[in-house]
This record gives C-alpha cells, structure tokens and sequence, in this order.
C-alpha cells in the first residue's frame, strides 16, 4: 500500500512546492490566493483598435505633410510632380484604401459631419471650403489646428492655419476614416 501513496504525495509536493530553479512559477495577483497561474492584466479592449487608428492616422499625416512644396497644377493627381487640392486629397485617401470621387464638391459630401471646432477635428479629417454655397477647394487636416492642401499657382502644396469657425470661406469638415462601431452608428442613426 505505500508504493502508490509515494508517488501521489510526491507528484502533489512538486505541485505545490516547486524546487528552486524549477520552470513552473506561480503568479499570484496582490489580492489574490490562486496556486494556478494567472494571466497579466488584460489590454483595454479597444485599446489596440485605438492605437492602430492612431498609427494609421499619423502615417496619413506623414503621407499628407510628404506632399508639401509640390506644385499646384490644375487637374494633376501624380505624386512628386503636382497636385490639384482635390487630386493632392484623393492620391493620399487611396494609399489608405480609400477611393474618393476627384472633385472637391464630390469628396465634401462623403463620411460623417464634424463640427468646425479645431478641437473636435482628428488628423485626416477633410476640410472645404468655398464662397457662396458651392465647394470649390479641399485639403487633409494634419493636427494642431492646420491642414495640408494644393493652394493654387503660385503657393503651391503648402501647411496652412485652419480659417476660424466663422470664417464664410470655409465651409464644413468631414470625417472619411471611421472604426466600424462609429460607422455602424451612422448607418443606424444611433
């Protein structure tokens, strides 16, 4: 009878009181009593969706600010070369995926209505701006209350300050790059 207790109470001894220099450790949290191992803290659940938004947002910036010094020419869409504001717009966008119409009117009605408050913006975020009702030039917010776009002849692709919120020339911001909850909350109207 004392040859299976021997082996029982040793496999339970190794268990419980590991040798030193042994591989299994125990991880117990502060609180806690568990003899199992224990997991780290979990991430935030949409921590890493926050954070691949975030990358993708300052690689589009990156893009965006790569432009600047390029020159205006009405109708181009080739990188290195020049840009239109609306072309400069959809070159960028489509390198994200993001396949938008070529003109500035166009692309205005797209994504989701921002405020115009620089504070509410994220980088990415469409900006227009026109005289009257009509859109008739548009460029990529980079952050920090400026934006990039293809000025016109003389400037060229060119960093700007955002015009303020009562300025008349410029029109609205939109929103193209959305995480799929947001977006599903403006299909459902939610």
């Amino acid at each position: 009878m004392r040859a299976p207790f021997l082996p029982a109470a040793l496999i339970t001894g190794m268990l419980l009181c590991p040798m030193p220099g042994g591989v299994a450790v125990a991880h117990a949290q502060e609180t806690s009593n568990a003899l199992v191992p224990l997991p780290g803290t979990p991430e935030k659940p949409f921590a890493a969706l926050s954070r691949a938004l975030l990358g993708g947002r300052d690689s589009l910036v990156r893009l965006t600010k790569q432009q600047v010094g390029l020159k205006y020419k009405l109708g181009a869409v080739k990188p290195g070369l020049a840009f239109d504001c609306s072309g400069l717009v959809k070159w960028v966008m489509s390198a994200f995926d993001l396949h938008l119409p070529r003109t500035a009117a166009e692309q205005a009605r797209l994504g989701i209505e921002v405020p115009k408050d620089t504070a509410q913006l994220l980088p990415g975020d469409l900006l227009f701006f026109g005289r009257g009702k009509r859109v008739t030039h548009i460029g990529i917010y980079v952050g920090e209350g400026r934006y990039v776009h293809a000025a016109n002849r003389r400037k060229g692709v060119i960093e700007s300050d955002v015009s303020p919120p009562g300025s008349r020339w410029w029109k609205g911001a939109r929103r193209v790059i959305v995480d799929d909850s947001l977006a599903a909350m403006v299909r459902t109207g939610s």
